[in-house]
């Protein structure tokens, strides 16, 4: 019986099942859709089926990160149970929630003197967040120390290698993120916007593709550059997507077909309800282990 948690959010991006096979717990962001508040639960208070439909039928959408109350209470369950606590946060680069976890942890340890909490950032999101925690129970369960699975997280969180492309442009309109005239233009080409996370957690766009076909063929070059020991890479690779699972099963089948040595097919999750009241439908993110980001 191991004597610690790793601790992740919801916005990690994997299925509930898959955070209960690899005995990883998480905290719920909140999110309002069109006024009426519910947890980020991984699809159980609202299907993202549902979720992403209303968006596109104009729903508004609000989300909260997790408080330092809903920490402090969170945090206790397990440290009442005698455990000792690995948490570690969505980037820091797109929310306050690390620092949030931080200031729990500081309340909480005047509290129970005795036990260890340490927080990480993840400097990621989304599944590739959740391909981190991946890799810290794979640690776990090879018998690492509380100690050492925290300072694997520290040392290879830049590791993590985030690219997303979008099929819609309503949502970067919406957001602000490009002008409406950027967006009707790059509607009528069929411009699909290129981006990934860079080395300070912040989501930052690098290339325009034209056409779904080509975005879909770049995205994976990409992988071919950047992975671990390029087309010999054997690590695991994520794919999350926001109601686009056909764009996202094409990523991963020429994945699959591209990384012969890869460690099982890839998985592939939804985009969440926090994530995805920003990113809207149409997204999908390809996540795997590489070098360290460097910019």
């Amino acid at each position: 019986m191991n004597s610690y948690v790793i601790s992740g959010c919801s916005t990690a991006d994997l299925s509930k099942d898959y955070f209960e096979s690899r005995d990883i717990h998480y905290v719920c962001f909140t999110f309002k859709l069109d006024g009426e508040e519910y947890p980020d639960d991984l699809g159980v208070s609202v299907p993202f089926e549902e979720f992403y439909r209303r968006m596109a039928m104009g729903a508004e959408t609000k989300t909260s990160q997790v408080s330092v109350g809903a920490y402090e209470e969170y945090f206790e369950g397990f440290l009442k149970e005698g455990k000792d606590i690995l948490h570690v946060s969505l980037s820091s680069g797109l929310s306050g929630s690390y620092n949030s976890a931080l200031i729990a942890k500081d309340e909480l340890l005047e509290k129970y003197p005795d036990r260890r909490i340490y927080v990480v950032d993840s400097l990621g999101a989304s599944s590739g967040y959740g391909l981190l925690l991946d890799a810290l129970a794979d640690k776990r369960d090879a018998g690492a120390s509380l100690e050492e699975v925290r300072d694997f997280a520290l040392a290879n969180r830049l590791k993590v290698h985030h690219w997303f492309f979008s099929t819609d442009l309503t949502f970067y309109v919406k957001g602000g993120r490009i002008s409406k005239v950027s967006g009707w233009f790059g509607t009528a080409l069929q411009i699909c916007p290129l981006l990934n996370m860079d080395r300070e957690g912040h989501l930052i766009p690098r290339e325009k593709c034209r056409t779904k076909k080509k975005v879909i063929k770049r995205i994976v070059e990409m992988m071919e550059k950047n992975a671990e020991n390029g087309p010999d890479y054997s690590g695991k690779c994520f794919i999350s997507h926001s109601a686009c699972y056909e764009d996202a099963r094409a990523v991963a089948d020429l994945v699959e077909e591209k990384f012969p040595k890869l460690n099982g097919k890839v998985e592939i999750f939804s985009v969440g309800t926090t994530i995805g009241s920003h990113t809207g439908p149409g997204t999908v993110a390809l996540f795997f282990m590489g070098e360290e980001r460097i910019n």
